[in-house]
C-alpha cells in the first residue's frame, strides 16, 4: 500500500484526507442547493400527484405516445442496454472462462 504524502503544502492529513479549511477540499458547492431544492420537491408532491402522473403517462403510452411508453419500460424494466450489456458481458465471460 502506498503511504500518503507527508503533511505539509498539500493540505492533507496523516491518513490522506483533507484537512478543515483546506481550499481544494471543499466538496460539492451546489450540493446544499441541490438538496434544498429537491427537499422541496418532495414536500410539494403528494403520493396521489405522482399516481396521476405515472397514470398519465401510462395512458399516453399506451395511446401510443413512444416517449412515454419507453419512459414507463425504462423505469419498470430497465433500459434494454443494461440487459444487452450484461448479457454481452456473459457471453465474453464464457467465451474467456473467466
Amino acid at each position: 500500500m502506498i503511504s500518503p504524502l507527508a503533511t505539509g503544502h498539500n493540505g492533507r492529513g496523516a491518513d490522506g484526507r483533507f484537512v478543515a479549511n483546506n481550499h481544494c477540499g471543499k466538496g460539492n458547492p451546489l450540493n446544499r442547493k441541490v438538496a434544498r431544492l429537491r427537499s422541496a420537491l418532495l414536500g410539494a408532491v403528494s403520493p396521489n400527484d405522482l399516481r396521476q402522473i405515472i397514470a398519465k403517462l401510462i395512458e399516453k403510452a399506451i395511446a401510443g405516445d413512444v416517449v412515454a411508453a419507453r419512459e414507463v419500460l425504462d423505469r419498470t424494466l430497465g433500459r434494454p442496454l443494461e440487459c444487452d450489456l450484461l448479457e454481452r458481458l456473459g457471453e465474453l465471460e464464457q467465451v474467456l472462462k473467466i
